[in-house]
């Protein structure tokens, strides 16, 4: 783990980077309890990209197929970088957790384990909450494991399903939630080092 006075975290990405750029705001304004020090991009083309190098980032991206050697190289650039937390925000590969098991967390945009698995993400979980004819949707952080959307989770937050939702106005109730939550989640995770490395 990092010495320093704050873990360090990456955040990585495959989209918009709304996710991310609110964690970096939430980093510096002092709330957030870790440093947003690494973004990892799996492509040069996304927009996240220019938007966390503008935000003060860095920003590196690992290009390849989701294979062996991809995801070497991403456990090398954490490990150069000494990150202490993963954070997947909005990451379309699958993560090769290995030695950051318990240091992984990632946002699902429901209440898991409904509407999760591989290949739901973005408006393709709205859709399906509202075909449901479900009346709660949300979101859920949750540690990281070897399947999708399956590890112990850390905390869900609520919002409610209006018949006359749409997947835009879904979406938009339930980023609304993310950015709360998200930040919460990694406040706890923090508290809970802390606690596990403080002396009996």
């Amino acid at each position: 783990m990092s010495t320093a006075a704050r873990p360090r975290a990456a955040a990585l990405v495959s989209g918009g980077g709304t996710t991310a750029l609110n964690l970096i705001e939430q980093d510096r304004a002092g709330v957030l309890g870790v440093s947003v020090s690494l973004v990892i991009a799996h492509r040069t083309d996304i927009p996240a990209v220019e938007r966390c190098r503008e935000a003060g980032c860095e920003v590196v991206v690992v290009e390849g197929p989701p294979c062996a050697a991809t995801s070497d190289r991403v456990d090398e650039l954490l490990g150069q970088r000494a990150i202490d937390l993963v954070l997947l925000a909005g990451y379309l590969r699958h993560f090769r957790v290995g030695p950051w098991r318990g240091r992984v967390l990632n946002i699902h945009p429901a209440l898991l384990p409904s509407f999760g698995g591989k290949g739901m993400h973005g408006d393709r979980v709205h859709e399906e909450v509202l075909a449901s004819g479900a009346s709660r949707s949300g979101c859920t952080v949750h540690f990281v494991d070897d399947e999708y959307d399956h590890g112990e989770t850390v905390l869900m937050r609520e919002v409610s399903v209006d018949p006359t939702d749409t997947v835009a106005t879904l979406s938009a109730r339930v980023r609304g939630m993310e950015r709360i939550a998200y930040p919460e989640a990694i406040r706890m995770w923090v508290a809970g080092r802390r606690s596990h490395d403080s002396p009996l």
